[in-house]
């Protein structure tokens, strides 16, 4: 098995939104295979084009990836104000790699970055993975509730 390789991209991930670069700066049709990854591990992130993709890639603070060879195994991304507030978007490791670590590895390269570091409180959503996140010190945001508004109130996606 090829030792993993975690990227800490540039904000917005430039290289990977325009040139689908992995690691090594190499071109590696990064983009092609955040959309596969997501769609294959990441059931809240299925359908997302490519155009969505670079979008996301654009607003985002933050962005890691973890590589195997040139295969795309891991990512996350966050967005902060860099003082009060940051939020996690779209961690996600593939199946086959649970239980490793290697989701730890990716959240802490997130938190430790620059635009994060000291940031005052950083948010998550998860739907199963709470068990994963209190390992990492998240916590119930009681008395807090998330509330959510959708393009279309008649149509949730």
């Amino acid at each position: 098995m090829a030792a993993l390789r975690l990227l800490i991209h540039a904000p917005g991930a430039p290289g990977m939104r325009w040139f689908g670069l992995g690691p090594g700066l190499q071109p590696s049709r990064g983009l092609l295979k955040l959309q596969c990854l997501f769609n294959k591990h990441a059931f809240w992130a299925q359908g997302r084009s490519h155009a969505q993709l670079r979008k996301l890639l654009a607003g985002s603070t933050v962005v890691v990836s973890l590589w195997q060879g040139k295969r795309l195994v891991g990512f996350g991304r966050a967005s902060s104000d860099g003082i009060y507030r940051a939020v996690l978007w779209d961690v996600v490791v593939s199946g086959d790699l649970h239980g490793l670590g290697h989701g730890r590895r990716v959240v802490e390269a997130l938190l430790a970055a620059p635009a994060l570091r000291g940031v005052e409180r950083t948010y998550l959503m998860t739907t199963n993975s709470a068990g994963f996140y209190e390992q990492l010190e998240f916590r119930n945001a009681d008395p807090q509730t998330l509330l959510v508004k959708f393009l279309s109130p008649a149509t949730p996606p």
